[in-house]
């Protein structure tokens, strides 16, 4: 009985340090972000203050930055999910002679690192003289997360039943009105998964934004935060966590506001039966 017991502890004791291990560095931020005097050691503050908060959102190149990395997240997620869900309807829906061949190349491309195109990347930036520019750097990151959106996208396009298309077909409705009437109410869940999944990717990018552009000003808020790590080891703790939590706050909305399709599911799955 001790040793049955000692097996179901013991998972549970590794859980909470796993818990734990990432738990207090958020708590790290939530103190530090109201610490006037933030330190890097985790402490109870003894004053608290909004002064950080206000360093921060009265800065206007960090708030231009944040709606510089909102409109490169959202640009993306946007064309990846247009552009995978229209590369994933005939992958899905058609027998095509090299689909297989195909789907594994795009799920090897999933695992690629970004890091080892970036040279000849910025080289093709260079030569079409797309270096420090948004909309570049933009399609490049929409380039990126296009095998993972495709790969996702499929699956959850096989799982809704080609019978509704086919009635749809009878009534008279064209292959366009059928993705667009029939295919894709019935995706959202899918299509919310990989939009998050892309928005976030980019949101917390730093590699590529930070290759790719050279302007500082044009810099989004996932390079500008390093601007809190001055010089000689000098660091803004305080700022540096009030802007972390700042840069949560699109991707938890997101997701929120999303939650409501994602939890519907395939629901609608069985309006083919009967």
């Amino acid at each position: 009985m001790n040793r049955f017991k000692r097996e179901r502890i013991i998972p549970y004791i590794i859980l909470t340090l796993i818990g734990m291990a990432f738990l207090l560095p958020l708590l790290w931020v939530l103190t530090a972000a109201f610490d006037p005097n933030a330190q890097q050691a985790l402490k109870m503050p003894k004053s608290l203050t909004l002064a950080n908060f206000q360093s921060i959102l009265s800065d206007p190149a960090t708030v231009k930055s944040f709606f510089i990395g909102i409109f490169l997240s959202f640009g993306q997620a946007i064309l990846v999910v247009i552009v995978a869900g229209l590369a994933a309807y005939p992958l899905s829906r058609y027998a095509l002679k090299y689909k297989k061949p195909f789907m594994y190349t795009v799920l090897f491309m999933t695992s690629l690192p970004i890091t080892a195109v970036m040279v000849p990347v910025y080289q093709l930036f260079i030569f079409m003289n797309l270096q420090d520019s948004l909309i570049g750097t933009m399609l490049f990151l929409t380039a990126s997360g296009l095998p993972y959106g495709i790969w996702m996208m499929k699956n959850f396009m096989d799982a809704v039943p080609l019978e509704l298309e086919e009635s749809a077909w009878v009534d008279g409705a064209s292959v366009w009105k059928s993705l667009q009437k029939i295919v894709s109410p019935l995706m959202l869940p899918g299509i919310c998964t990989v939009g998050i999944f892309t928005f976030t990717g980019s949101w917390g990018n730093f590699f590529v934004p930070y290759i790719l552009i050279q302007t500082p000003e044009k810099f989004p808020a996932s390079v500008t935060i390093f601007q809190f790590f001055g010089s000689y080891g000098m660091i803004e703790y305080g700022k540096l966590a009030a802007f972390s939590l700042l840069y949560t706050f699109p991707a938890v909305v997101l997701y929120i506001f999303s939650q409501r399709f994602m939890s519907q599911g395939f629901s609608l799955g069985g309006a083919s039966k009967g």
